[in-house]
């Protein structure tokens, strides 16, 4: 029997890639065609499952955050002197995104490893509440892009992700498996939903392709691909609209 599994991580992002150009020419060009729209809604959730996926196996985890700061500040910038307008894209909620599960890590190896004692399980545990709640007074503050569930998101799809935690015991080892993984992501979608309309049910689409997922990178290394390809299409699409 063939394993049904036959997506790579790669293949995923592609897609992902895809589906957020349609959206963009949908919000740019064609702002009235809500088919485009729809197509779009597949792009974040995918994106969010690759960022945690990235953050399981990545080997540097500063590095790898530094990056999508860096980039995510540039593209604020370029937002602004292009737009005037203060609104923060979806490289600033995926960074927002990446600090949690950081932050969520350091809280699982200190609530398993026998090693912690209970001030510091208790510190790392304020800690990540405090930066959750200091992402919700950002994203309330300012109009991040999907908002706090938007951001909350990647962090619930890496809710029980034990790659690299040693101590972890068995039964929250099994729980690491891609279908709940997706499940967490369901539930999160589904508040994400409801906090930002009918539109946006559409997101659920994703889940069916996230089953598909091989759980390989694929033969290619497209380590910044999206770095690169969401600047890009979008000075090429707000040049496209100036001219028409």
């Amino acid at each position: 029997m063939h394993d049904i599994r036959f997506l790579s991580g790669n293949a995923l992002k592609i897609i992902a890639a895809i589906t957020m150009l349609i959206d963009h020419i949908g919000v740019i060009l064609y702002p009235t065609n809500m088919l485009l729209r729809i197509i779009g809604r597949l792009s974040m959730p995918l994106f969010a499952f690759m960022l945690a996926e990235g953050a399981r196996y990545t080997k540097n985890k500063r590095r790898h955050l530094l990056l999508l700061f860096s980039v995510a500040l540039i593209c604020q910038i370029g937002l602004y002197i292009g737009t005037r307008l203060v609104m923060m894209s979806i490289l600033v909620t995926f960074t927002i995104a990446l600090i949690l599960i950081y932050l969520l890590d350091r809280v699982k190896q200190a609530l398993l490893s026998r090693e912690s004692g209970r001030a510091e399980r208790i510190f790392f545990s304020v800690i990540f509440l405090l930066a959750c709640f200091a992402a919700w007074l950002f994203c309330d503050y300012f109009s991040v892009d999907y908002g706090f569930l938007g951001c909350m998101l990647p962090v619930f799809a890496a809710l029980f992700d034990m790659h690299r935690i040693p101590n972890a015991p068995p039964s929250l080892r099994r729980l690491d498996t891609l279908p709940i993984r997706i499940l967490t992501m369901f539930v999160c979608l589904i508040l994400l939903s409801v906090e930002l309309g009918t539109l946006q049910f559409y997101s659920l689409l994703t889940l069916p392709l996230l089953l598909l997922y091989s759980g390989k990178r694929g033969r290619v290394r497209m380590k910044y691909f999206f770095y690169i390809f969401y600047p890009t299409h979008l000075v090429v699409l707000y040049g496209i609209a100036l001219f028409l």
